[in-house]
This record gives structure tokens, C-alpha cells and sequence, in this order.
């Protein structure tokens, strides 16, 4: 999300010269910077819409207003640049000092006024593509580290920045919903919705398909901890990214929805 800078219209990592291919991380990461700044573009346009009274209004995440929502995406966009830096530099730069200073960071964000959260949000956003731009294509096959302690090539970045915005749109309660996500976008959320439960090494096996917009129908066999009458689920890619993710009850799913536990 920027402004008129320049930082949001440069190219990922440094220009490839002719003859020369692109890293196939680098074009990921290019690929999935393209797409944080289309959602960042919905993103500004509905957080510059909300009313001053309505940052203090209730998101859809229990116990967070929205001024919690667009604090905790400031902060996070400044996470993943921190893990940009080390990607870049090798030296470690941990998203968050810890969990305790994140919720911090968030709780004290969200009593400020709601310009100063607006702008915070803005400037935030702009020192990630910044920091992205910063980076040469062999840098982003470099391993840093989740805050859950999963170690991942930095290409995946811009990703987990797309997964925090739609997610984020959503529990904004501003009229966004999983049905605004452009069909583009879907595969890498789903990917990422999925992850934990396909990296899971027990539980029930549970075969889940979703059906995307343009006809396609994608699967995975996951392993879910909480028993399930069904061992199939189907439906759309928007309801099934919305049971995975705690925002839908699975209700509009064909089957019957184990219990997960919720998302951040």
C-alpha cells in the first residue's frame, strides 16, 4: 500500500539482465508482491472509508476492535520486513521480539487516534516495499524463520502478506468478504489455509476439495485432530477458505465440519 512513492511500482530484487532468468523464487516473490499491492489497494480504500467512530467499533475477531485489526497489520507488515532483512543480510531478524511485545504493540496501537492508525498502516505497508525491492534475486531462496518456528524460503513472504490482508479485510467487518478475493489470489490463500493441517503427522485423514470460480477444482488430504462423521468436505474455495481459516462455520460445506481451531 503506498502512496504516490515509487516503491510500490518497482520491480522485485534487482532488474535481470538480457538473457538471463529469473530465480524461481524471485519470480514468486515478484508474483505474490504484484498481489499484496492489488489487496493493499482494497485495503487503503476501505480503512481511509471507515468513520473515526468506527476504529473503536467491534471487528469479527473476539476482543479486538478494528482500530486492533489495522494495528496488528501495521505491525505485521513490519514483522515480515524484519524477516526481509535477514533474508537479505544472513544476520537473524526474528519477526517480533517476542508474543508479549506483539500484543503490546497492538493493544497500545489501537487507543491512538484513528489518523494516527490510518497513516501508521500506510507508512507500514510502504517500508515493505521498500524492503522488498532491496533484495537481489538469489536472496529470496534464503531460509528465515516463522514465528512458529517453521523455517521457509523468504519467496513465501509476499504470501503470508496477502493471507494477513484478505483475512484481516474480512474480520474489518467493512463489507469485505472472502467473495471479493480476485480469483488470482485464491490458490495462494488456500495453499497457506491448508498448511498446518497438511503438515500434520496424526489425526483423522479428511479429504477436502474446493471449487474455484473459474471451474477448477482443487483437493489435498489433510489430517485434522478433531474426529469427523465425514471424510469428505466440498464446496466453494471462498467457504472452504473460510472454515480453514475460523471465519465460516462450515456449515455451507457438503459434509459435516470438524471443529478447528481458530486462526490468528
Amino acid at each position: 500500500m503506498s502512496g504516490s512513492g515509487t516503491a510500490a511500482n518497482a520491480s522485485v530484487g534487482q532488474p535481470t539482465l538480457p538473457g538471463q532468468r529469473r530465480s524461481s523464487g524471485a519470480a514468486r516473490a515478484a508474483t505474490g508482491h504484484q498481489a499484496v499491492r492489488e489487496a493493499w489497494v482494497v485495503l487503503r480504500q476501505r480503512v481511509a472509508g471507515l468513520g473515526d467512530d468506527d476504529f473503536a467499533g467491534p471487528s469479527k475477531l473476539p476482543g479486538w476492535t478494528r482500530g486492533h485489526v489495522v494495528s496488528h497489520l501495521a505491525r505485521n507488515a513490519d514483522a515480515l520486513v524484519n524477516l526481509l532483512t535477514w533474508a537479505r543480510t544472513g544476520i537473524e531478524h526474528a519477526a517480533y521480539a517476542s508474543r508479549a511485545d506483539r500484543d503490546a504493540d497492538i493493544e497500545a496501537g489501537a487507543d491512538r487516534l484513528p489518523q494516527v492508525i490510518r497513516e501508521d498502516l500506510y507508512a507500514a505497508c510502504d517500508r515493505f516495499h521498500t524492503a522488498i525491492t532491496r533484495l537481489g534475486d538469489s536472496d529470496w531462496d534464503n531460509k528465515i524463520m516463522h514465528p512458529s518456528g517453521r523455517w521457509f524460503p523468504a519467496a513465501e513472504v509476499p504470501e503470508l502478506a496477502l493471507f494477513e490482508a484478505w483475512n484481516h479485510m474480512v474480520d474489518l467487518d467493512a463489507g469485505v468478504t472472502f467473495d471479493d478475493v480476485p480469483v488470482a489470489h485464491l490458490d495462494r490463500l488456500l495453499d497457506l489455509a491448508v498448511r498446518p493441517h497438511r503438515a500434520r503427522t496424526d489425526g483423522e485423514s479428511l479429504r477436502l476439495a474446493a471449487n474455484l470460480p473459474d471451474g477448477r477444482q482443487r483437493t489435498w488430504e489433510l489430517a485434522i485432530a478433531t474426529p469427523s462423521s465425514s471424510r469428505e468436505l466440498s464446496g466453494s474455495s471462498t467457504a472452504v477458505l473460510g472454515w480453514l481459516t475460523g471465519r465460516g462455520d462450515g456449515t455451507d460445506l457438503v459434509g459435516t465440519p470438524p471443529e478447528l481451531a481458530a486462526w490468528g
